[in-house]
């Protein structure tokens, strides 16, 4: 009996390890651009309105974080910077929109099969939007699974509901298609700016 119990315990240690996410190799983000004079008002914002705006926006900011501005760039999150100019490298903006990390990405990566399969929990399609994680303490990184700087946790659905839902308390789906993730050769233009000073 001692040894099926030890036997139990190391297939649950294993289970639990391989479970674990592997770390992200952040040496894979795209390289800064060559462009020099990088400007947000000429290269980044309209980069950042196609991708950003509809959840960083003026009218309802996630995590208080607005991209439509240099200044609400600057001024980052709810929780802190999302930027440090010289360094993009370090940012988490760029690991973000580098897709690199699934449960940082920014725009949140959504299809038809997320971590719950087709069909999610409630019948709703699956998706791994930090705004619809619903463990308390689940895999975005924060109480309610946000993401901790550029929120989307319980009570904060992106736009549309879980899919487009028009369910009381759900805001009805009229904003278009999911945002584009920015390309690689966006983000390395990201970088650049950044690393130019993010003037």
């Amino acid at each position: 009996m001692k040894n099926f119990n030890v036997l139990i315990l190391a297939s649950c240690v294993t289970a639990g390890l391989s479970a674990t996410a592997a770390p992200v190799d952040w040496s894979k983000l795209p390289p800064a651009a060559t462009t020099s004079g990088v400007t947000f008002a000429t290269d980044i914002q309209p980069l950042f309105k196609a991708s950003c705006v509809r959840c960083h926006g003026a009218e309802r900011p996630r995590a208080q974080l607005r991209l439509d501005t240099l200044d609400g760039v600057l001024k980052g999150a709810k929780k802190g910077p999302v930027l440090t100019v010289g360094d993009s490298a370090n940012s988490l903006i760029v690991k973000s929109i580098s897709q690199l990390d699934p449960e940082s990405a920014m725009p949140p990566k959504r299809g038809p099969r997320g971590p719950r399969g087709p069909g999610g929990p409630d019948g709703q399609r699956g998706t791994n939007a930090p705004a619809l994680r619903d463990h308390p303490d689940g895999p975005g990184g924060g109480p309610g699974g946000e993401h901790p700087q550029f929120g989307g946790g319980p009570g904060e659905q992106p736009p549309g509901g879980p899919q487009g839902t028009n369910a009381p308390g759900m805001r009805p789906r009229n904003f278009g298609p999911p945002a584009k993730p920015l390309t690689a050769e966006q983000v390395g233009l990201v970088r650049a700016w950044i690393d130019q000073g993010a003037k």
